[in-house]
Protein backbone atom coordinates (compact mmCIF):
# COMPACT_ATOMS: atom_id res chain seq x y z
CA UNK A 1 0.00 0.00 0.00
CA UNK A 2 3.07 2.11 0.43
CA UNK A 3 4.68 1.82 -2.30
CA UNK A 4 1.44 2.41 -3.93
CA UNK A 5 0.71 5.55 -2.03
CA UNK A 6 3.81 6.27 -3.38
CA UNK A 7 3.78 5.71 -6.98
CA UNK A 8 2.64 9.49 -8.03
CA UNK A 9 5.97 10.81 -6.86
CA UNK A 10 8.47 7.78 -8.72
CA UNK A 11 6.34 7.98 -12.12
CA UNK A 12 6.00 11.53 -11.50
CA UNK A 13 8.14 12.13 -15.17
CA UNK A 14 6.27 9.48 -16.77
CA UNK A 15 2.76 10.95 -15.67
CA UNK A 16 4.16 14.48 -16.08
CA UNK A 17 4.99 13.58 -20.14
CA UNK A 18 1.66 10.72 -21.07
CA UNK A 19 -0.27 14.36 -19.51
CA UNK A 20 1.39 16.75 -21.61
CA UNK A 21 0.83 14.21 -24.52
CA UNK A 22 -2.48 13.82 -23.91
CA UNK A 23 -3.05 17.24 -23.94
CA UNK A 24 -1.05 18.49 -27.03
CA UNK A 25 -3.02 15.32 -28.91
CA UNK A 26 -6.58 17.12 -28.58
CA UNK A 27 -5.49 20.21 -30.27
CA UNK A 28 -3.28 18.82 -32.77
CA UNK A 29 -4.01 20.07 -35.65
CA UNK A 30 -6.24 22.58 -35.06
CA UNK A 31 -6.57 26.30 -36.14
CA UNK A 32 -5.95 27.76 -32.53
CA UNK A 33 -4.26 25.01 -30.44
CA UNK A 34 -4.63 24.81 -26.60
CA UNK A 35 -6.11 28.57 -26.87
CA UNK A 36 -9.49 26.66 -27.49
CA UNK A 37 -8.67 26.05 -23.52
CA UNK A 38 -9.52 29.68 -23.14
CA UNK A 39 -12.12 30.30 -25.78
CA UNK A 40 -14.68 27.29 -24.75
CA UNK A 41 -15.19 28.85 -21.51
CA UNK A 42 -16.14 32.06 -22.76
CA UNK A 43 -18.41 30.71 -25.50
CA UNK A 44 -19.97 28.89 -22.78
CA UNK A 45 -20.52 32.01 -20.53
CA UNK A 46 -22.16 33.85 -23.99
CA UNK A 47 -24.43 30.78 -24.57
CA UNK A 48 -24.99 30.68 -21.18
CA UNK A 49 -25.90 34.53 -20.74
CA UNK A 50 -28.07 34.06 -23.86
CA UNK A 51 -30.53 30.78 -22.89
CA UNK A 52 -30.80 31.58 -19.25
CA UNK A 53 -31.09 35.94 -19.83
CA UNK A 54 -32.98 36.04 -23.25
CA UNK A 55 -34.33 33.30 -24.28
CA UNK A 56 -35.86 31.87 -20.91
CA UNK A 57 -34.94 34.82 -18.20
CA UNK A 58 -33.54 33.00 -14.82
CA UNK A 59 -32.47 34.70 -11.77
CA UNK A 60 -30.52 33.27 -9.50
CA UNK A 61 -32.94 33.41 -5.93
CA UNK A 62 -31.38 36.16 -3.53
CA UNK A 63 -29.79 37.89 -6.53
CA UNK A 64 -32.16 39.41 -8.45
CA UNK A 65 -30.39 43.08 -8.65
CA UNK A 66 -26.76 41.14 -9.98
CA UNK A 67 -27.99 41.02 -13.51
CA UNK A 68 -27.91 38.18 -16.67
CA UNK A 69 -23.98 38.39 -16.33
CA UNK A 70 -23.96 37.46 -12.57
CA UNK A 71 -26.01 34.38 -13.08
CA UNK A 72 -23.92 33.73 -16.26
CA UNK A 73 -20.86 33.57 -14.08
CA UNK A 74 -22.18 31.25 -11.02
CA UNK A 75 -23.70 29.12 -13.53
CA UNK A 76 -20.11 28.80 -15.02
CA UNK A 77 -18.81 28.30 -11.95
CA UNK A 78 -21.22 24.95 -11.59
CA UNK A 79 -20.33 24.03 -15.07
CA UNK A 80 -16.44 24.23 -14.50
CA UNK A 81 -16.77 21.77 -11.52
CA UNK A 82 -18.71 19.74 -12.78
CA UNK A 83 -16.86 19.66 -16.15
CA UNK A 84 -13.44 18.18 -14.12
CA UNK A 85 -16.45 15.27 -13.23
CA UNK A 86 -17.02 14.55 -16.61
CA UNK A 87 -14.10 14.55 -18.02
CA UNK A 88 -12.31 12.07 -15.29
CA UNK A 89 -15.35 9.83 -15.24
CA UNK A 90 -16.51 9.70 -19.11
CA UNK A 91 -12.93 8.61 -19.86
CA UNK A 92 -12.58 5.95 -16.44
CA UNK A 93 -14.50 2.90 -18.13
CA UNK A 94 -11.90 2.24 -21.09
CA UNK A 95 -9.07 3.91 -19.49
CA UNK A 96 -7.07 0.35 -19.27
CA UNK A 97 -9.46 -1.79 -21.92
CA UNK A 98 -8.27 1.44 -24.35
CA UNK A 99 -4.41 0.37 -23.71
CA UNK A 100 -4.40 -3.12 -24.06
CA UNK A 101 -0.52 -2.85 -24.68
CA UNK A 102 0.43 -1.23 -21.61
CA UNK A 103 -1.25 -4.41 -19.75
CA UNK A 104 0.25 -7.48 -22.21
CA UNK A 105 3.36 -6.28 -23.27
CA UNK A 106 5.05 -4.06 -20.86
CA UNK A 107 5.50 -3.66 -17.39
CA UNK A 108 3.55 -0.37 -17.13
CA UNK A 109 2.40 1.36 -13.79
CA UNK A 110 -1.63 1.20 -14.59
CA UNK A 111 -2.38 3.08 -11.68
CA UNK A 112 -0.43 6.51 -13.35
CA UNK A 113 -3.05 6.47 -16.06
CA UNK A 114 -5.76 7.43 -13.59
CA UNK A 115 -3.42 10.10 -12.58
CA UNK A 116 -2.59 11.03 -16.51
CA UNK A 117 -6.72 11.50 -16.83
CA UNK A 118 -6.78 13.54 -13.72
CA UNK A 119 -3.92 15.87 -14.99
CA UNK A 120 -5.60 16.61 -18.27
CA UNK A 121 -8.67 17.25 -16.65
CA UNK A 122 -7.30 19.78 -14.18
CA UNK A 123 -5.61 21.58 -16.87
CA UNK A 124 -8.88 22.16 -18.66
CA UNK A 125 -10.59 23.35 -15.32
CA UNK A 126 -7.84 25.48 -14.61
CA UNK A 127 -7.95 27.64 -17.81
CA UNK A 128 -11.75 27.65 -17.86
CA UNK A 129 -11.07 28.75 -13.70
CA UNK A 130 -9.04 31.60 -15.06
CA UNK A 131 -10.91 32.80 -17.58
CA UNK A 132 -13.92 33.36 -14.60
CA UNK A 133 -11.68 34.95 -12.13
CA UNK A 134 -10.60 37.10 -14.67
CA UNK A 135 -14.42 37.90 -15.73
CA UNK A 136 -15.64 37.95 -11.81
CA UNK A 137 -12.96 40.43 -11.55
CA UNK A 138 -13.48 42.88 -14.12
CA UNK A 139 -17.29 42.52 -14.63
CA UNK A 140 -18.43 40.57 -11.41
CA UNK A 141 -18.00 40.24 -7.50
CA UNK A 142 -14.31 41.90 -8.24
CA UNK A 143 -10.73 40.43 -6.91
CA UNK A 144 -10.96 38.96 -3.11
CA UNK A 145 -8.41 37.06 -0.86
CA UNK A 146 -10.80 34.28 -0.34
CA UNK A 147 -10.28 33.34 -3.85
CA UNK A 148 -6.36 31.90 -3.01
CA UNK A 149 -9.01 29.25 -1.11
CA UNK A 150 -9.79 27.86 -4.64
CA UNK A 151 -6.91 25.05 -4.55
CA UNK A 152 -8.21 23.94 -1.09
CA UNK A 153 -12.11 23.41 -2.07
CA UNK A 154 -11.11 21.62 -5.05
CA UNK A 155 -8.60 19.11 -4.23
CA UNK A 156 -10.78 16.92 -1.87
CA UNK A 157 -12.68 16.63 -4.95
CA UNK A 158 -10.50 16.09 -7.65
CA UNK A 159 -8.63 13.17 -5.17
CA UNK A 160 -12.48 11.74 -4.90
CA UNK A 161 -12.51 11.76 -8.60
CA UNK A 162 -9.46 9.83 -8.98
CA UNK A 163 -10.62 7.12 -6.33
CA UNK A 164 -14.14 6.41 -8.56
CA UNK A 165 -11.76 6.76 -11.98
CA UNK A 166 -9.64 3.71 -10.53
CA UNK A 167 -12.83 1.41 -9.16
CA UNK A 168 -14.54 2.33 -12.85
CA UNK A 169 -11.26 1.50 -14.43
CA UNK A 170 -10.63 -1.23 -13.23
CA UNK A 171 -14.45 -2.53 -13.74
CA UNK A 172 -14.38 -1.02 -17.19
CA UNK A 173 -12.11 -4.23 -18.14
CA UNK A 174 -14.63 -6.93 -16.85
CA UNK A 175 -17.70 -5.01 -17.46
CA UNK A 176 -17.85 -3.53 -20.98
CA UNK A 177 -21.34 -1.95 -20.58
CA UNK A 178 -20.58 0.18 -17.71
CA UNK A 179 -19.16 2.92 -20.47
CA UNK A 180 -22.89 2.90 -21.35
CA UNK A 181 -23.95 3.37 -18.16
CA UNK A 182 -21.60 6.74 -16.73
CA UNK A 183 -22.75 8.76 -19.75
CA UNK A 184 -26.12 8.69 -18.18
CA UNK A 185 -24.87 8.70 -14.25
CA UNK A 186 -22.92 12.03 -15.44
CA UNK A 187 -25.62 13.80 -16.72
CA UNK A 188 -27.78 12.94 -13.86
CA UNK A 189 -25.41 14.29 -11.25
CA UNK A 190 -25.15 17.51 -13.68
CA UNK A 191 -29.31 17.85 -13.10
CA UNK A 192 -29.28 16.51 -9.85
CA UNK A 193 -26.70 18.65 -8.43
CA UNK A 194 -26.58 22.96 -7.78
CA UNK A 195 -24.84 23.23 -11.09
CA UNK A 196 -28.67 25.49 -12.53
CA UNK A 197 -29.93 26.29 -9.32
CA UNK A 198 -28.64 26.37 -5.60
CA UNK A 199 -29.86 23.79 -3.28
CA UNK A 200 -32.00 26.29 -1.97
CA UNK A 201 -34.45 25.86 -4.54
CA UNK A 202 -35.04 22.47 -3.84
CA UNK A 203 -38.09 21.01 -1.53
CA UNK A 204 -36.41 21.14 2.20
CA UNK A 205 -37.44 17.65 2.11
CA UNK A 206 -35.22 16.45 -0.54
CA UNK A 207 -32.09 19.29 0.13
CA UNK A 208 -30.35 17.02 2.20
CA UNK A 209 -30.58 14.40 -0.41
CA UNK A 210 -28.20 16.74 -2.62
CA UNK A 211 -24.98 16.63 -0.94
CA UNK A 212 -24.77 12.87 -1.79
CA UNK A 213 -24.04 14.33 -5.12
CA UNK A 214 -20.08 14.52 -5.32
CA UNK A 215 -20.17 18.04 -6.64
CA UNK A 216 -22.39 19.55 -4.37
CA UNK A 217 -20.11 20.45 -2.07
CA UNK A 218 -17.35 21.95 -4.12
CA UNK A 219 -19.96 23.87 -6.54
CA UNK A 220 -21.68 25.68 -3.23
CA UNK A 221 -17.53 26.03 -1.67
CA UNK A 222 -16.33 27.51 -5.15
CA UNK A 223 -19.13 29.62 -5.52
CA UNK A 224 -18.50 30.62 -1.69
CA UNK A 225 -15.19 31.82 -2.26
CA UNK A 226 -15.77 33.36 -5.83
CA UNK A 227 -18.52 35.45 -5.52
CA UNK A 228 -19.47 35.51 -1.75
CA UNK A 229 -16.24 36.69 -0.51
CA UNK A 230 -16.08 34.10 2.41
CA UNK A 231 -13.86 31.32 2.96
CA UNK A 232 -14.55 28.37 3.18
CA UNK A 233 -16.95 26.19 5.37
CA UNK A 234 -13.84 24.20 6.96
CA UNK A 235 -15.93 21.96 8.51
CA UNK A 236 -17.84 21.04 5.82
CA UNK A 237 -14.74 20.69 3.63
CA UNK A 238 -13.15 18.70 6.47
CA UNK A 239 -16.25 16.08 6.46
CA UNK A 240 -15.86 16.09 2.31
CA UNK A 241 -11.71 15.79 2.79
CA UNK A 242 -12.48 12.61 5.07
CA UNK A 243 -14.93 11.11 2.37
CA UNK A 244 -12.29 11.72 -0.83
CA UNK A 245 -9.57 9.99 1.56
CA UNK A 246 -11.18 7.33 1.90
CA UNK A 247 -12.79 6.57 -1.55
CA UNK A 248 -8.83 7.35 -2.56
CA UNK A 249 -7.31 4.51 -0.54
CA UNK A 250 -10.22 2.39 -1.25
CA UNK A 251 -10.42 3.09 -5.42
CA UNK A 252 -6.14 2.17 -5.31
CA UNK A 253 -7.06 -0.88 -3.01
CA UNK A 254 -9.25 -2.01 -5.37
CA UNK A 255 -7.85 -1.25 -8.19
CA UNK A 256 -4.64 -3.19 -7.28
CA UNK A 257 -6.76 -6.47 -6.19
CA UNK A 258 -8.56 -6.30 -9.57
CA UNK A 259 -5.43 -5.58 -11.64
CA UNK A 260 -4.09 -9.24 -11.63
CA UNK A 261 -7.09 -10.19 -13.90
CA UNK A 262 -6.38 -7.53 -16.91
CA UNK A 263 -3.72 -9.52 -18.62
CA UNK A 264 -6.59 -12.73 -18.60
CA UNK A 265 -9.24 -9.81 -19.80
CA UNK A 266 -7.17 -8.13 -22.94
Amino acid sequence: MFNSLAHPWRHRALIRILTWREISGRYRGSLFGSTWSLLTPLLMLGVFTFVFGVVAPTRWPGAQDQGIGMFALRLLAGMVVHGLLSEVLSRAPTLVSAQPNYVTKVVFPLEALGWVALSTALFHSAMALLVLLVLDGLFGTGFSATQLALPLVLAPFALLMLGIAWVVAALGVYLRDLAQLVGPLIMVSMFLGPVFYPREAMPPAAQPWLAVNPITIPVEQVRRVLFDGQWPDWSVLAQYSGVALVTYLFGLWAFSKLKKGFADVL
